[in-house]
């Protein structure tokens, strides 16, 4: 019998406690046994809504759920809407296992123009109070990334992360190729003209073509007048390419609604939720959420309830209406918490027939596709597409290079780098150094500096491609040693990480805060398969200049025998080993006789005295 305390702090059996819960409205708790809240549930009436978990012939997830369960709180409120938002609430705080989680994949990306002196357009999937704007979601993500090539093109917003105080010497190559005004640098842009442009990009991430190719047309012409020729022209393309984005519509499907419609696609304990928000009749955003761990037996009306209750209590849009593909218990209450936020009413709806179950099909066929995408496609391109979101990169990285620096206290000082194309290593291009900047002493963060600085400097002086990512193992100082050694080579722009062992943290150029990915991510594994590459690859090189090093020392115990012709004996036989066991004809061509029987003696009174 489990035992539970009362308010009282007395001792009472757990199903004793269940048969004294009130009648009122409430929610209710339920922890295991280390005291974790596992479910959380609302009820009209909490001692029958509770009581029904204890019944017999329960399915297999309530079952599980009464098994693991020890101990339960209940919170009593005046009303069931007010059960319902308080519910919301405490899974938002606890995340319990058994309740529906809703989990956003993020899957698609916002522009941000950041708050800063010199702000700057940068792609992010978060969504936080810092004053910055946001624009999007976008969707397919691949227009993110074509709307800030568009940016950077015409509107030519700085991409660095750099310090802006004008006393930088030259700019760097992306105000050659015109794709920064480059305020780094005194005399090339004032601040007001760099203002001008951020304001001109705001209107364009705000949608407000009108008013921005009226703004532009006025300069154009006023710089016309002055006989600035070039600075008209410029305006003028900014002209056609904010017409030419304007005159793409968007899906226009219903006149004038402001809707939200769901659907899903579920295989297995797998499942899609996808969510099409519809603004002024017009489909204007997508979100997708992922489940892996759905329970069976699976009840769709349960499920899309508690989905749709957390999607709003996170505080997102409430529109007019809301399509569901089925009907669910909580719908009518639901309404009237969602009317109450929105200060009107609203309607959740599950159409039977006509434009708006069509509608939910489209949905339901987009989940379908997303569900294949996440859970079908080939583990490399999910991997490095989720790289690619989490890391928030500029594109997909397909090609990353890791650096990795071995040592035993200073000596024998090496470095490695491994490459990672597509998904898979390239052992044809791996790379090792030895390391000359450091002597004697065990300074990783200098090591990293110097194969970074050497590394890409060589490539640039070959003009070959550079990588979509470069990869330190290390932590912050590591990071910060790789990032200087990029900007003093222009490289500002190349995305750079570190990935620290201990806790398996990455690091970001600019970012402050490591970033913890859970343990069963594939890009987690990705990143940890191309680190542990490089460390083995460096190991192993450190090893044998170790080796090299023991050897050397060895042979030169015996007289006549340098430093030369120790590594000729190395490279020749390749271990010590063989070269004692070795005959003096054996030895001979390398040494010389007189030499191969000094070294045939002195291994011989090894073995004697040994």
């Amino acid at each position: 019998m489990r035992t539970v305390d009362n308010r009282d702090g007395c001792k009472i059996s757990l199903e004793e406690k269940v048969a004294s819960l009130p009648t009122e409205a409430g929610c209710y708790l339920y922890k295991d046994k280390k005291g974790d809240v596992i479910y959380v549930g609302k009820a009209k009436n909490l001692r029958n809504r509770v009581k029904q978990y204890f019944r017999a012939n329960q399915d297999p997830k309530t079952a599980e759920l009464v098994a693991r369960t020890v101990d339960l709180e209940y919170i009593i409120t005046d009303t069931e809407l007010e059960a319902l938002i308080l519910e919301s609430n405490l899974i938002k705080l606890h995340k319990p296992k058994y309740n529906v989680l809703l989990k956003d994949d993020k899957q698609y990306p916002y522009l941000k123009l950041t708050l800063e002196d010199y702000p700057r357009v940068v792609k992010t999937r978060r969504v936080i109070d810092d004053g910055s704007y946001y624009s999007g979601p976008y969707l397919p993500a691949s227009l993110a990334d074509s709307t800030l090539k568009i940016i950077n093109r015409y509107f030519q917003l700085r991409s660095c992360d750099i310090e802006i105080d004008g006393k930088r010497e030259r700019p760097c190559l992306e105000y050659h190729i015109k794709r920064c005004l480059a305020p780094c640098v005194s005399g090339l842009c004032t601040k007001e003209q760099y203002k001008e442009s951020v304001r001109d990009v705001k209107l364009f991430l705000e949608g407000k073509t009108k008013d921005l190719i009226c703004s532009l047309e006025e300069r154009m012409q006023r710089a016309a007048e002055e006989l600035k020729f070039e600075l008209a022209a410029k305006y003028r393309d900014q002209i056609r390419v904010v017409q030419s984005i304007g005159e793409q519509q968007k899906m226009l499907l219903t006149a004038g609604k402001d809707m939200d419609i769901f659907g899903y696609y579920k295989e297995g304990s797998c499942l899609a939720l996808q969510l099409f928000t519809m603004r002024e009749g017009k489909v204007v955003g997508r979100r997708e959420f992922f489940w892996e761990d759905i329970a069976e037996p699976f009840e769709p009306g349960s499920f899309i309830g508690a989905a749709i209750k957390q999607y709003y209590a996170l505080g997102n849009y409430v529109p007019e209406q809301v399509c569901t593909p089925v009907d669910f218990d909580d719908r009518p209450l639901l309404e009237e918490y969602l009317s109450k936020r929105r200060g009107r009413r609203v309607y959740i709806i599950d159409p039977k027939r006509g434009t708006k179950r069509d509608l939910i099909e489209l949905v339901e066929k987009n989940a379908r596709y997303a569900f294949e995408q996440r859970f079908i496609k080939s583990e490399p391109d999910m991997q490095l597409q989720q790289l690619q979101e989490l890391l928030e990169l500029p594109c997909l990285p397909q090609r990353i290079e890791c650096f990795d620096i071995s040592n035993i206290q200073g000596v024998e000082n090496v470095a490695s780098l491994v490459v990672c194309e597509r998904g898979r290593m390239k052992r044809s291009e791996y790379r090792r150094f030895k390391i000359r900047s450091v002597e004697g002493v065990a300074d990783d963060f200098a090591s990293i500096y110097e194969v970074v600085y050497r590394r890409y400097s060589r490539l640039l002086a070959e003009q070959a491609k550079l990588p979509d990512l470069v990869l330190v193992d290390g932590g912050k100082g590591q990071l910060a040693a790789a990032v200087r050694a990029l900007s003093e080579l222009d490289l500002e722009t190349l995305p750079v990480a570190a990935i620290a062992k201990r806790e398996e943290e990455i690091f970001l150029r600019g970012s402050s805060q490591g970033l913890r990915l859970e343990r069963s991510l594939p890009a987690l594994k990705l990143i940890q398969m191309i680190r542990d590459e490089a460390h083995r690859y460096a190991l192993s090189y450190h090893r044998k200049r170790r080796k090299m090093r023991d050897f050397d020392c060895e042979l030169m115990k015996i007289p006549g025998i340098g430093k030369k012709l120790g590594e000729r004996l190395l490279r020749s036989f390749g271990s010590i080993r063989r070269v004692a066991s070795a005959s003096e004809s054996e030895l001979a061509p390398f040494v010389g006789r007189s030499r191969a029987e000094r070294i045939m003696k002195y291994f011989a009174e090894r073995r004697e005295n040994s």
